[in-house]
């Protein structure tokens, strides 16, 4: 049976929403980075305030996107902000992208992917940007296939960005 997917902003007096989100951005370091350095790299109460750093918008423009099956299932988010690239316009990033392992390869990310642009396309934004370790052929593979090019950058990290 395909499941219908909606796409949704995140109220930051969801908590545990927020808190899953924190979670799940965690284990895309673990999956992406192995265990040991994946899950060194940030404590959970710092990734929640990362999250809700994204929803204040007196610190920075930014916004969280949910994604949620015809349950009302949680099973995806993208994080985007508004970005100033050293010596360049205004940017849009894509702060990180998951999808749950049950409902990759279903629309998803595309639908993330989609709104995430729209968002930036809403701010007067002219480029989306997303950086990602090089070993993260999966995220690659999704933005490459949407039209995003790819360059090298410093420290095995790598840059995928489109013109909107």
């Amino acid at each position: 049976m395909q499941r219908k997917y909606s796409i949704r902003e995140l109220k930051p007096e969801c908590l545990d929403q927020v808190e899953l989100i924190a979670r799940r951005m965690q284990s895309t370091l673990v999956e992406v980075l192995g265990e040991e350095r994946g899950s060194s790299m940030y404590t959970i109460d710092w990734l929640v305030h990362r999250v809700l750093w994204h929803l204040d918008s007196a610190q920075v423009i930014g916004q969280v996107f949910i994604a949620e099956n015809d349950r009302g299932e949680m099973v995806g988010h993208t994080i985007v902000r508004l970005e100033k690239e050293a010596d360049g316009p205004e940017i849009g990033l894509f702060s990180t992208t998951f999808v749950t392992p049950g409902s990759r390869r279903s629309g998803v990310a595309q639908k993330l992917l989609n709104r995430g642009e729209e968002w930036m396309l809403e701010k007067g934004i002219q480029e989306a940007v997303t950086y990602t370790d090089r070993h993260n052929l999966k995220l690659q593979k999704l933005y490459l296939g949407y039209g995003y090019c790819l360059s090298e950058m410093p420290n095995e990290f790598v840059k995928l960005s489109k013109s909107l």
